[in-house]
């Protein structure tokens, strides 16, 4: 037999085997030994492995992950930046990378509302103190030599034509203009990318929360979402005064994010956002939670109306389904976290924490009031 010829020539399963001299390649005696028995088949496996003809290892192919972390994901919105795959890494332990937002959400929203009550103080402080400020401005007009169609008079008399809530917003919009002319440099795309927009799986997680609120890249998603703050913003700076929408204002900007940050880590779908869209729903719906009978209507459309509450509701409506369905056009998240944020901050928060503020301002009355003892001595 086969074998048995191979034994006496000394070709055991420990050595290597070369062809003999005869030329009988390793096919030829794979062939010549035979499949029948199972030592054939043993001694055919060896002689493969010896000869060379082991089995080709299989290309493995990068695995498709489904975070969305791939530069085709980040590109299927025309409303953010083309973004490079290695942009943005993913957490092996995603849930940890919502700590930090979490303590900066809280210790953000906190310090904006403290902020802002003081800066109510200090205003009206201001205005007392200065209210004679009025006269003062008319009598340096009257003395100033006037020009016919001088800039500087039609710009005084165009600002003082806005309403309160429109000159609250016109600084928010400019620092808007600011970030998207950034966004058209070229060498300060990967600053832009790292710092406005907001990611999970971003390096830098915290200050993206805030500065991509007021990042656009696109000139269509920055005209319609400033045009709805302008369109607001009478409405909410009425309804909770200047400094109280400032602070509502920039904490719905990180609260928006951070569920959107909750939402990209339970779905696995990482791409950035940007856009001041979660600020603005809670704009919006808190004006639609306050006023629900306001009638509203299409800039596109304005022969179609509806009430502010059926509209307020086919906005959670649609983003709700968004975020369910996975649509990426959107930061539906975003949109909903913003618009949740504005109906309990109307209905519950507004007494919660904005009635509350009388401790820190008697406080902050009392350093202003008394402050350091000259002299550095105590009685």
């Amino acid at each position: 037999m086969a074998w048995r010829g191979l034994a006496q020539r000394g070709w055991g399963c420990g050595q290597a085997w070369a062809p003999p001299a005869g030329g009988r390649s390793c096919e030829e005696l794979t062939l010549a030994l035979g499949q029948p028995r199972l030592l054939g088949r043993r001694f055919n496996v060896f002689i493969q492995q010896k000869c060379g003809f082991r089995k080709a290892p299989r290309k493995v192919e990068p695995r498709r992950s489904d975070t969305g972390t791939s530069s085709e994901a980040y590109k299927r919105s025309a409303l953010i930046p083309p973004v490079e795959e290695t942009a943005f890494y993913p957490s092996p332990y995603p849930i940890r990378t919502l700590v930090k937002p979490l303590f900066f959400t809280v210790g953000f929203t906190g310090c904006a509302f403290g902020s802002a009550a003081i800066w109510q103080y200090e205003s009206l402080k201001s205005r007392v103190q200065s209210y004679f400020d009025g006269i003062k401005a008319d009598w340096l007009d009257s003395i100033r030599p006037q020009k016919e169609g001088d800039f500087r008079k039609e710009i005084n008399k165009w600002w003082n034509n806005l309403s309160d809530g429109q000159r609250t917003v016109t600084g928010i919009i400019a620092a808007n203009v600011f970030v998207f002319c950034l966004w058209r440099v070229p060498s300060l795309q990967r600053t832009m990318i790292r710092y406005f927009t907001s990611s999970p799986a971003s390096k830098v997680l915290c200050s993206p929360m805030l500065l991509s609120t007021f990042s656009h890249f696109s000139l269509f998603h920055m005209a319609a979402n400033m045009y709805v703050l302008w369109s607001f913003s009478s409405s909410i700076v009425n309804i909770l005064g200047q400094e109280q929408f400032m602070a509502v204002y920039l904490s719905a900007g990180v609260i928006s994010n951070f569920v959107s940050y909750v939402c990209k880590v339970a779905t696995g779908r990482y791409g950035p956002s940007l856009g001041a869209s979660g600020a603005i729903m809670t704009v919006l719906a808190a004006v639609c939670t306050k006023i629900p009978e306001g009638r509203l209507a299409i800039i596109f459309l304005p022969m179609f109306t509806f009430t502010a509450g059926n509209a307020l509701k086919a906005i959670i409506a649609v983003d709700t389904a968004g975020m369910i369905l996975g649509w990426k056009f959107f930061d539906h998240a975003a949109h909903l976290g913003g618009a949740l944020f504005g109906i309990w901050y109307i209905t519950y928060g507004h007494e919660l924490i904005w009635k509350n503020r009388e401790p820190l301002v008697k406080i902050w009355h009392e350093m202003r009031t008394n402050g350091p003892k000259k002299g550095g001595g105590s009685k």
